[in-house]
């Protein structure tokens, strides 16, 4: 598996919003209903909103044999805005490669610790990695409440 972990550039938006949309509608499924993934991912990837919001964050995106199949970004506070892999490629280990560039640059910026808001699928993932919840949340997306987790993490580079 040929994978590599690179910056996050501005010219990753339509990959990041294809990489967010199939997270969304496949690989959520078991978790949430239909109508509570069409509120958080839409019906279609908005590409104007993604090369905004693109534009605006720091971070990694993974590439398998050179596509994008990962994105995971972070600001100066540690905090992860988006974590996200493509269900055709969760359980290989790139979350984990992905969680530690950004704890590497989140040091390096000075934070002290990682935050992030998890779906009830990552919660898991972020536990794994030694992460833990500091509250349970309703987010309204669309006039629909979503569950995700308030989650805190270890500043570790090494795992």
């Amino acid at each position: 598996m040929d994978v590599r972990i690179r910056p996050l550039v501005p010219d990753d938006s339509a990959a990041v919003g294809r990489i967010f949309f199939l997270a969304v509608h496949e690989g959520t499924r078991t978790a949430y209903t239909a109508a509570e993934r069409l509120a958080w991912a839409g019906e279609t990837i908005d590409l104007a909103s993604w090369e905004t919001r693109v534009a605006q964050l720091g971070g990694w995106v993974a590439e398998l044999n050179g596509e994008p199949v990962g994105v995971m970004t972070i600001d100066a506070t540690g905090y992860i805005d988006l974590a996200f892999v493509l269900p055709s490629c969760t359980g290989r280990g790139i979350g984990a490669r992905l969680l530690r560039a950004c704890a590497a640059r989140a040091a390096d910026l000075g934070a002290t610790a990682l935050s992030a808001h998890a779906s009830l699928v990552a919660r898991p993932f972020f536990e794994a990695q030694g992460w833990h919840v500091e509250a349970e949340e309703i987010v309204e997306r669309r006039c629909v409440p979503l569950r995700r987790f308030r989650m805190t993490g270890p500043l570790r580079t090494d795992r």
